[in-house]
Order: C-alpha cells, then structure tokens, then sequence
C-alpha cells in the first residue's frame, strides 16, 4: 500500500459494525482503575489518553519503515517535544554536539538553561556535514536539515553512521519536511522530533510536536519525561491533529510544488540577491537533499536588498499573509531578522508557500516585487 493511501486510513476507528469511522476526543483527567494499575490501558490523563494513542498510532506509521516499526509520543508543543530529548538524554558534563544555526529557541533552551546545569554544547554550523568534525566524546548529536531558516543541508545517513561510531545518540528535527518528506530514522537517526504545528497538520489552529524513536528502552526515557514534567497535549488538541493529518499527503504535495515554483520564479527576478530552497539546483546542499528528500519541503527564504524592501514587498503582497510559524495552507512570510538571534541579512524573507493557486501566488509575488525598486 501506498504512503498516501495509508497516512489518509490512517485515523480511522476499527471496522465494526456501529462504529463511527473518526474517534472522538475523550476528555477525562482520572479513569475507572481498580486493582493492579500496570494491567489497565489508561489510569491518569497526564500518563496516557486514548485520543493520543490514535495520533501516536498515526504518526508511527508515517514515521516506520522498510524493516523497522517505530513508535511515537506527542507532546504540548514542538518545543516540548525538545526539552524531553535534552532532558532525557543528557546529564551533567554530557557533550550535546548542535546546529549552530538551528532553530532558535532550540538554541536558546541548550544555551540558556540545559548550559547552565553542566550540559556541555559545541555549536557547528549544518552545511558541509560539519558537524562530523566535533563528535568526539559526544552524547548527543542533534540535527536540523534544511535548517530553519537558512535551508542548510546536511547528510543524515553520513552524520548518523559517524556519531554512532561515537557512541552519540541521534536526533533529527524534522519538522520542515515532516516525516513524510523525509524519515530520518530510515536513515540511521535514533529519534525523530518535530513541531506538528507546522506542515504535519496545516491548519495554524493548533500547537503540538511528537518524538519518534525505534528503540523501547529509548521510547520509555521519553515517555518517563513527559509524564513526569507534565508536558502534555489536550485530548481536543490531540483530535484536531488527528483529524488533519489525513490530508496531510495532499496539503505537502500541494505547498512544496508551490514552494518550488516561487523559489524558481525568485530566482529570476533581479530585485532578488539570494534564494535558499534545497529544491533549487544552485542550493550547495541539492544533491544531498535530493538523495534523502521525498519533497524539498514548503518553507523557502530569499533575501531583498535591505529591510526597508523586505518590509515594502511584504506590505505590497495580497497573498502572502506577514506571520510567523510556517506549513499552513494559507501562505505566509515574514522579516524574520525582526526577531533577532539568527545570522542573517535585514531583508532577509522566510517564506511559507501554501497551497493557493500557483498562479495567483506568482502574480502577486511579482507586483510586490515590482514595488520595491
């Protein structure tokens, strides 16, 4: 069975007569548990709801492979989803190797708080694989490709077979391609994490992340974690995500081949210094993209002359509504230097392409443009 096919059955109930064919949310704190509580299914709601198990049972499926079955765990937010990675793996004088462009408030958890309490951090940047040179003695090698928002490249299957070498565990931040753009665990990761607020379900109603992992030993540091810090996502939330995530085959296809046709028209137009999408062949991290992409994904950045252009096209544009956060079907964009921390040029433009008429998109794309000469 095909991918599509299966993400999109994914979410259904089983087939019994009476069934409805979606689950509903179930709201419960306390559940009915008499007697021996390791022998019912669900005791307490922040261990476990059955509305999560649909999700985590969906999400495994996009995140398993040929040969391997892996589970997942959802959490509050992608961020969430992080902190349980730092937090259950790492201890103090640990190595914990990162993407000194990675995304952000990543950067600022390791730096600022995981730190301070004796995590040792060594920051590298994503492109050329750099990060193969800072392994040594590592407990952790973490992972973001195409970074956020600089859209570097980096070969997971090369950086995974070298930090296992090392004795590091593996992380991947996916959450611009999503799983089913990319699978890091297929290419040697040893956990997946992403902000399923993005693309996963598409709809910028909702705040989630998950982790993925094939080892159980692992996959029970992760749960222990949330359990424990109460990190956890509400049953609504959770049914929301559940919900969207059927049409998340259609949605992804959809943005990326509009990502791709934006960066190309970019490309061309001379109001434009710079396009970064992996999906370009002038991207220096193309060909890896190429191997272990199924899509290049639909965030793409671009950078305009100064921040007075930035802004100008942005306030220009019909179509492309000025947000953060990225992966929805509207289309968004946003002077992302605004925010600080990232090294990057004032007219710097992250850019979320969502699944409008391409058309439409490029014709306003191009009027906005017109308009900061």
């Amino acid at each position: 069975m095909r991918e599509a096919t299966k993400i999109i059955r994914s979410t259904l109930t089983r087939t019994a007569p009476g069934e409805p064919l979606h689950p509903g949310p179930v709201f419960a704190a306390p559940y009915h548990a008499p007697g021996d509580p390791s022998a019912i299914p669900y005791t307490y709601a922040r261990s476990h709801n059955p509305t999560w198990t649909h999700l985590e049972k969906s999400l495994a499926q996009i995140e398993s492979g040929e040969g391997y079955r892996a589970t997942a765990l959802v959490f509050a937010s992608g961020m969430a989803a992080c902190t349980a990675v730092f937090g259950a793996i790492l201890r103090p004088g640990d190595i914990a190797v990162l993407p000194a462009n990675a995304y952000y408030a990543a950067r600022v958890l390791a730096q600022e708080y995981f730190a301070q309490m004796g995590i040792r951090l060594r920051l590298t940047p994503t492109a050329n694989n750099a990060q193969l040179q800072h392994l040594e003695g590592a407990k952790l090698l973490w992972i973001e490709t195409p970074s956020n928002p600089t859209m570097d490249v980096c070969d997971i299957a090369l950086l995974s077979e070298a930090a296992h070498r090392a004795g590091a565990i593996v992380a991947v931040d996916n959450t611009t391609p999503t799983a089913l753009g990319q699978s890091p665990l297929a290419l040697g990761a040893d956990l997946s994490v992403a902000s399923d607020t993005k693309s996963m379900t598409g709809h910028s109603d909702i705040l989630l992340g998950h982790v993925a992992v094939r080892d159980l030993e692992l996959r029970q540091k992760i749960d222990q974690w949330r359990t424990l810090t109460g990190g956890i996502l509400g049953p609504m939330e959770a049914w929301l995500a559940l919900r969207s995530i059927a049409t998340l085959p259609l949605r992804l296809e959809r943005s990326c081949l509009n990502a791709q046709s934006i960066a190309e028209f970019l490309a061309t137009r001379p109001e434009v210094e710079t396009v970064l999408y992996p999906g370009l062949p002038t991207h220096p991290g193309h060909a890896i993209a190429k191997k272990q992409m199924r899509y290049y994904g639909p965030v793409l950045s671009f950078i305009l002359r100064d921040k007075a252009a930035a802004e100008t096209f942005l306030a220009q544009s019909k179509l492309l509504t000025d947000a953060t956060s990225f992966g929805g079907i509207t289309s968004t964009a946003e002077r992302r230097a605004r925010w600080g921390g990232d090294q990057i040029a004032e007219g710097f433009i992250r850019l979320s392409a969502g699944c409008e008429a391409i058309e439409d998109l490029l014709e306003d794309i191009a009027q906005a443009l017109d308009a900061t000469r």
